[in-house]
């Protein structure tokens, strides 16, 4: 993998985030206004009136910022399948040449299950150059589901021979690390109340961190070592957070992100928040945690849970923005 190069957050006019494939796709989605961001809607393809935007559980989301030098894209986690991820982003009409990068933002199936066959389909046409930021090495890990009622099923694990194939460069990035637009975290430190919730478990991987059941070959609790948030700041607006399922905790991911950009004011965060299986005090601590925290505007997606939203409906009502498969988001307006 490659060596990152010295950090320092880098700012931007503007950014605008596409949801290119989440589980919730409502062709009636009405028009929504707000003071703080702009939001584009999609319902017909007009130019493919004999297809439809797919949803399906997992994540995936096209950033655009623009700058002084120009125009940056990159594409944040691949949902569960390429079908979906290939289909939405062409009737979406995203262009995978002007890709300037990829990031994983850990290693769950649902985020990267769509990466290889994604870019096995559009490799002739992107830069020769692609590279795929991880959070670590284990992302790469075998990941396993299971509960006390059931055996351990193996959940897959993303291919690093399989990438290579496609002649993808793995840069890892467990240190924050600046792109050109974006930066990413690097590991996120856990010091809120927050707690990783019911998800994976993994198998041991020889070094020395890791905990003496794993040593002996037991299936252990995910811990989610891997997982980063990609951010930007936006020129006089502040921090924009992309925790795309937040298993290390949102709270903790926003405040890494201002420990390592040195940027207090939080505009905007949104992705999975991983609350869908937290009991109800869980939520509202988060909540709020998060209203402490002051952001202008909150864009809960795919694991969020319903819970948290109608939380954020009563407690934090003129942040709330509502989200659709094929939403963009336009910040820096």
């Amino acid at each position: 993998m490659k060596p990152l190069q010295p950090f320092s957050a880098p700012t931007v006019g503007s950014l605008s985030v596409r949801v290119v494939v989440d589980s919730v796709f409502d062709q009636f989605m009405p028009k929504a206004t707000h003071p703080m961001v702009a939001i584009e809607h999609v319902g017909r393809i007009r130019s493919n009136l004999n297809s439809t935007l797919a949803g399906e559980w997992g994540l995936s989301l096209h950033l655009e910022s623009r700058d002084t030098t120009g125009t940056n894209q990159y594409l944040i986690d691949f949902g569960y399948t390429p079908e979906v991820l290939v289909r939405n982003f062409s009737l979406l009409g995203i262009e995978p040449e002007r890709l300037d990068g990829l990031i994983l933002s850990h290693g769950h199936r649902d985020h990267y299950g769509g990466l290889t066959g994604f870019v096995s389909h559009y490799r002739e046409c992107m830069r020769k150059d692609l590279r795929l930021f991880v959070g670590g090495k284990e992302a790469f890990r075998e990941k396993w589901v299971g509960s006390r009622d059931e055996e351990p099923a193996s959940w897959g694990a993303l291919d690093p021979a399989a990438l290579h194939v496609t002649g993808v460069e793995t840069v890892c990035c467990d240190a924050a690390h600046a792109l050109r637009g974006p930066f990413t975290t690097g590991n996120i430190a856990r010091r809120s109340f927050e707690r990783v919730l019911p998800n994976t478990l993994v198998e041991p991987t020889p070094s020395d961190h890791f905990s003496e059941d794993e040593r002996r070959g037991r299936l252990v609790p995910d811990r989610h070592p891997d997982e980063h948030a990609t951010c930007y700041v936006v020129q006089g607006r502040g921090l924009v957070v992309i925790s795309s399922c937040s298993h290390c905790g949102v709270i903790n991911a926003i405040r890494t992100a201002m420990a390592v950009s040195g940027i207090n004011k939080l505009h905007a965060v949104l992705g999975g928040f991983h609350l869908g299986v937290a009991p109800p005090d869980y939520v509202e601590h988060t909540v709020a945690e998060l209203k402490a925290l002051q952001p202008d505007v909150v864009i809960p997606m795919h694991c969020t849970g319903r819970h948290f939203i109608a939380k954020m409906r009563t407690e934090m009502p003129g942040q709330l923005v509502d989200w659709n498969t094929g939403s963009r988001f336009t910040f820096g307006i």
